[in-house]
């Protein structure tokens, strides 16, 4: 088994479950699954006391072609003085799903209630035969029509939420990292877009693998990017990160055939390799426009967010930026009032009076039209601002620290900070030392030693809570504070135009049309929403709409580094040395 080849790849994200069955005496559970899938197993992790469990767990298995085809799940309630209890099973025939695309299943239990949810799909496969293989795709003017009619104008408010058809070519790369003591290689691509997963198959012993595989995507938000990265396949079921690229939708150039160069997996830094890549995205601009005032769809395979000193100090550094800038125009109009440039006073007073004297409602909006106008004849070109992100890249070396996040976090003792680290290091060693004296005296005592170690525990807990509370708090603070400037500099070009139009549209109609009119006009709009649209989420839409602009962090990930000078000759020259 292990020698043989797999297939195809089995990726199965477990999201939650729904109403399951009560096993406890509380009239809760502590419900896990266990997949099966021919000889290859997995169990998820448990959830305490929940009949409607969040998992949030991604499984890949690999599908044979002599094997059975059956994937069998059964749900069981964790239970630690005696045999864990069966609460159902389901089966789900894998030979008749669509390949190569993401299929969200919500499915039922036998021998149970309940059912659960689940993403699966069926991609990395092998072999010139399957339908993602670029030897056999024929582009067809007929198809591409067929499609360009799919998200035409006139069809704006048919099927809202298919926004756009995407598809990417993957070709190759070339001069990846060696990740095998041989000093090669089994690299595999996988891409990502929110929740949708697809993967090519695996080429063994290689640092230039070439997969030449096609895949399609349905579009439900313009605004989301492209994820690309590349593994090292080991035959232990792990996985070793190689490289990997963010690549907005929005900044895709149909048609083009292009190197992206590596980040890390924070995308700050260049790693080596390349990987080639050519995509196609249509849209239709309506059904986008209006998904761009709803809720984001949630990435169910997200990073939870853990507290590090490193990103604490970020968000206070994010944050210090907008408090001293507020100071400075709070001190401009301060000096304004106490004439320390009587030219400037006068200019002020002046301005304060004409535009009191002849203030209207809409002059709001016409004002923030300014701060477009303004910006966009001063400002640097968005490719300027890329060309110096580019410039703030700093490529990876092999001294460079290149630890994941989890082994840090592993290394780190509940804080980062260096009075509580020595405080933990001295209170722990005292325990310790005075547990090695205690041992074969009197229990009790050892109890309580246990009780003081745990409390201490929960103590610092406690505090690394607080802590990421405030980090997140700062982080999101800054994070839409750095949204709206980018906005205004129209570092999304499609969104600051996007706004422009609401500005225009907010101007007429403010012009026109009483305030009374407008505010029963929303209220009415307010009360009616869930009565219209019982399955309506209730949003904000200028929050929504400051969701989808990238903040100068996101603006730093997604700027693509300028491949490295390559060619033939010098890749034998450094292959000689």
């Amino acid at each position: 088994m292990k020698n043989q080849i797999w297939s195809s790849v089995v990726t199965i994200v477990l999201v939650e479950g729904k109403n399951l069955l009560p096993m406890d005496a509380n009239g809760l559970s502590d419900p896990y699954v266990k997949f099966r899938l021919s000889n290859e197993k997995y169990k998820s992790k448990v959830a305490f006391k929940t009949l409607n469990p969040n998992w949030l767990e991604q499984f890949d298995l690999h599908m044979f072609d002599d094997q059975s085809k059956q994937l069998e799940m059964t749900i069981w309630d964790k239970d630690i003085r005696s045999k864990d209890d069966f609460m159902g099973r389901c089966t789900i025939d894998l030979a008749q799903l669509p390949r190569e695309r993401t299929h969200a299943i919500w499915q039922d239990l036998e021998d149970g209630a309940g059912s659960i949810h689940l993403l699966l799909t069926i991609s990395g496969t092998v072999g010139t035969e399957t339908i993602s293989d670029l030897a056999n795709y024929e582009p067809l003017p007929a198809e591409r029509q067929a499609i360009m009619r799919r998200y035409a104008i006139h069809k704006a408010f048919k099927r809202m939420r298919d926004v756009g058809h995407l598809t990417v070519k993957v070709f190759k790369a070339r001069d990846l990292a060696a990740a095998d003591l041989g000093g090669k290689s089994d690299p595999f691509c996988v891409l990502e877009l929110v929740n949708a997963r697809l993967q090519t198959h695996t080429e063994y012993k290689t640092l230039t693998p070439e997969w030449n595989k096609i895949f399609t995507f349905n579009v439900k938000d313009i605004h989301s990017v492209l994820e690309v990265t590349v593994y090292d396949e080991d035959r232990n079921k792990t996985v070793e990160f190689l490289g990997k690229v963010a690549i907005p939708l929005l900044q895709i150039n149909n048609g083009e055939r292009k190197w992206y160069a590596l980040k890390d997996k924070k995308m700050t830094r260049r790693v080596k390799g390349e990987i080639l890549l050519e995509m196609d995205f249509v849209f239709n601009p309506v059904k986008a426009s209006v998904r761009t005032f709803n809720p984001k769809e949630e990435k169910y395979m997200s990073q939870e967010p853990k507290f590090k000193k490193k990103v604490f100090m970020t968000n206070v550094a994010r944050v210090r930026q907008f408090v001293l800038t507020f100071l400075h125009a709070g001190r401009f109009i301060q000096s304004c009032f106490q004439w320390e440039s009587v030219p400037r006073s006068l200019t002020a007073f002046l301005v304060f009076v004409v535009i009191v004297y002849n203030f209207e409602l809409y002059m709001l909006p016409v004002a923030l039209l300014l701060v477009f106008l303004r910006n966009y004849l001063v400002l640097p070109s968005v490719k300027e601002q890329q060309r110096y992100l580019e410039g703030q890249m700093v490529p990876q070396t092999a001294g460079d620290d290149d630890e994941s996040d989890d082994d840090k976090d592993k290394a780190l003792s509940f804080l980062d900070f260096s009075y509580l680290d020595m405080f933990d290091f001295v209170v722990y060693d005292t325990v310790e030392l005075i547990e090695m004296v205690t041992v074969g005296c009197n229990p009790e005592k050892r109890i309580l030693l246990e009780e003081e170690r745990k409390s201490f525990k929960e103590r610092l807990q406690a505090v690394q809570d607080v802590c990421l509370t405030v980090q997140n708090a700062l982080g999101y603070i800054a994070s839409h504070g750095e949204s709206v400037k980018n906005t205004f500099n129209f570092t999304s070009p499609f969104l600051s135009y996007l706004l422009i139009c609401v500005l225009c549209v907010g101007t007429v109609v403010l012009y026109f049309i009483p305030l009374r009119w407008i505010i029963m006009a929303w209220g009415i709009n307010k009360f009616t929403k869930q009565l219209r649209s019982p399955n309506a989420i209730p949003n904000n839409e200028l929050l929504d709409y400051l969701s989808r602009v990238p903040d100068d962090q996101e603006v730093m990930m997604y700027a693509q580094l300028t491949p490295e000078p390559h060619s033939p000759l010098l890749a034998k020259k450094k292959k000689s040395q």
